[in-house]
């Protein structure tokens, strides 16, 4: 039996994610609109045999509040599907996954375009399922207000269910290409859909041949009761964001004990929570490189990004003070009780605990030698937190090349990585299986009632 290997997906964001980090003089200010840096950042990760390039995206500009975007350096970026389709060229491994929104696209554009990286790219594409929380999004679409989400997910639900079922809208042999006797496709091995639901309204086919993964992979975040649920049911890959292993084990469980009541095997969802790793030869120069980073937050965007968070504005309250009480009800999300906890007992001050946000926004940390990110990272994998990471590094270039020249070469050292690349596809790289059509799925239940 083959020795269990993390899967590690890499975060593409222009500068880096610490929230200063375009401040650093080591990083490229203007990243987010240099494609020759996103080329080199792909190749690097793929040199350091990452299974998966992850793009974030949001419809906004206003990922922050109004009066710090002036701060933020990740308010203009390049959209990612096009962003993805380019470095498809400048690389032969890696996958490509990125995201496309339920709430502000149709599943047949979707479907369509996904489908058609993959082809391009010999089977490595991916989509990242959001339901976009922020409402200013909505605000670019139209005037109606950004559904509650629990329709969103409903919506959510729908709209992925339409996708798959059009990615098998042809099965792998349906283009004979009979020259002799004029007969392009198998008519009989098409599939139309003729889907009519509470969101969507779909005839099909889809006019993309059967890709070859059969579908790209579904990659999906979200920590809510919602989230996790719709994770269990359609996800292949999750990503997801804690700051301890006490948390991250309790939602590997979880996600994992719903995939058995849906019938679906454990093996076939890869969880990956997010990881931000400072890392030098000794655990000194790596505290030292990390405090020069965290000088560079801004206190007012820093404080900015901890209001959002904790839905309470704590514009004007003292930097070096402990976080005042705040109201009923204003904690809102995952992230507000990570922050809330940090601050029990009176401690840290507002200033501290908006610094250690801003570094990686809530994710878990790693500060230290090759060694000491190999042991935390190790701990977590066989401990039932995770299957690997999604990377965050706080710095581009450098600290992708310092994780891929120092701590790759540790984990294969231990045999927790890989030292070449499983097969051609996505799928075979997250050792994913590949799907059957819905069809023969229904078929084979039908029978088995039988």
């Amino acid at each position: 039996m083959a020795a269990r290997r993390m899967k590690l997906g890499l975060f593409i964001r222009p500068c880096g994610h610490h929230i200063g980090s375009w401040r650093h003089p080591d990083t490229q200010a203007d990243a987010g609109e240099n494609f020759a840096h996103f080329v080199q950042m792909a190749q690097t990760a793929e040199r350091g045999l990452f299974d998966m390039l992850f793009s974030a995206d949001s419809h906004t500009v206003w990922t922050t509040s109004e009066s710090a975007i002036d701060k933020v350096h990740y308010v203009a970026w390049m959209e990612p599907f096009t962003l993805l389709s380019a470095l498809a060229g400048y690389t032969k491994n890696i996958g490509l996954v990125c995201t496309a929104s339920t709430s502000f696209e149709q599943p047949y554009s979707v479907a369509r375009k996904f489908a058609t990286l993959d082809i391009i790219t010999g089977g490595r594409a991916g989509w990242n399922v959001v339901t976009s929380g922020n409402e200013t999004e909505a605000l670019n679409f139209g005037k109606d207000p950004h559904p509650p989400k629990a329709e969103r997910y409903k919506r959510a639900r729908e709209f992925t269910d339409v996708v798959v079922k059009l990615w098998d809208s042809w099965d792998g042999d349906a283009f004979i290409r009979d020259r002799k006797n004029g007969v392009f496709s198998d008519r009989s091995k098409m599939h139309v859909l003729d889907h009519h639901g509470e969101y969507f309204h779909v005839r099909g086919p889809l006019n993309v041949a059967r890709s070859p993964q059969g579908h790209p992979v579904i990659v999906q975040a979200g920590a809510s009761d919602s989230g996790r649920q719709l994770a269990a049911e359609t996800a292949e890959v999750v990503f997801t964001a804690h700051n301890e292993i006490a948390s991250a084990q309790e939602f590997y469980a979880d996600v994992k004990g719903r995939m058995d009541a849906c019938g679906r095997d454990r093996e076939h969802l890869k969880i990956l929570p997010g990881l931000s790793v400072t890392v030098a030869p000794t655990r000194e120069e790596a505290e030292s490189k990390f405090r020069e980073l965290q000088e560079l937050v801004h206190p007012e965007l820093g404080v900015a990004l901890l209001s959002r968070r904790l839905g309470f504005d704590l514009t004007g309250y003292p930097l070096d003070e402990p976080l005042p009480p705040l109201p009923p009800n204003a904690v809102i999300s995952s992230r507000s009780d990570m922050i809330s906890a940090w601050s029990k007992d009176g401690a840290p001050t507002l200033r501290e605990l908006y610094t250690r946000f801003a570094s990686a926004r809530g994710h878990f940390t790693v500060v230290g030698s090759p060694a000491d990110v190999a042991d935390q990272m190790e701990e977590w994998f066989v401990n039932g937190a995770c299957d690997g990471f999604n990377f965050l590094p706080a710095t581009f270039p450098g600290g992708l090349d310092d994780f891929v020249n120092l701590v790759t070469p540790e984990l294969q050292r231990r045999g927790l990585f890989r030292t070449a690349y499983e097969g051609p596809t996505l799928r075979d790289i997250l050792e994913l299986p590949v799907p059957e059509p819905a069809r023969e799925v229904a078929a084979r239940k039908a029978h088995s009632a039988a």
